[in-house]
């Protein structure tokens, strides 16, 4: 049986070198990619739907992604439909970064799906554990959270601005703080028309 490649290991949630030639290549294809992305203006649709493609795994129509947005493979992100991401937004997507329909991202949100080794041998060997970010439909992250791997937000929910998500979140809440949790219920009370 063949050994697995550090790719792999990562999309299987397993220890991997961060710094495997395999996936530094990966990372420069990302960087190029989010780097064009990040120079176009508001009048350069089709380059942009272009870059898109190339860059995630699944792109759904009216994705708007304000610059300067940075990612770390890109190929790791699927994004569903009628998405926006406010400036300065970064995904560090070695693990999967899956994110539902009519989805809001407050400016400098971060996903972060690797963690380091708490060993601090194995820490300076870079290894690292990957786990996915799974974001439901109509979800709106506020400004400045953080999102840490293994976290699934559950849809209609909102996460307050500068909030650090270490945990899953049920559906139809207001949940924030640091570390984040649950404050409340979303009820036909919060409707404003």
């Amino acid at each position: 049986m063949a050994e697995m490649t550090e790719w792999e290991k990562m999309l299987k949630g397993l220890p991997q070198n961060d710094r495997a030639p395999e996936l530094e290549a990966r990372r420069r294809v990302a960087k190029r990619l989010f780097r064009a992305y990040n120079k176009t203006t508001e009048e350069d649709i089709e380059v942009r739907e272009e870059i898109k493609a190339q860059l995630f795994r699944k792109v759904g129509k009216n994705v708007f992604i304000e610059p300067d947005f940075i990612c770390e493979m890109g190929n790791n992100i699927s994004i569903g439909n009628d998405v926006f991401f406010n400036f300065g937004c970064i995904i560090f997507d070695m693990g999967e970064v899956t994110i539902g329909n009519n989805v809001m991202f407050g400016p400098r949100v971060g996903i972060y799906t690797t963690n380091h080794a708490f060993d601090p041998d194995e820490r300076i060997r870079n290894v690292v554990v990957s786990k996915p970010v799974k974001i439901g439909d109509r979800v709106w992250i506020a400004a400045d959270v953080k999102i840490l791997q293994g976290v699934t937000i559950g849809k209609d929910s909102i996460i307050g601005a500068g909030s650090v998500v270490t945990h899953d979140i049920p559906e139809g809440v207001i949940a924030a703080g640091s570390p984040c949790r649950v404050i409340r219920k979303i009820t036909p009370e919060d409707k404003w028309l």
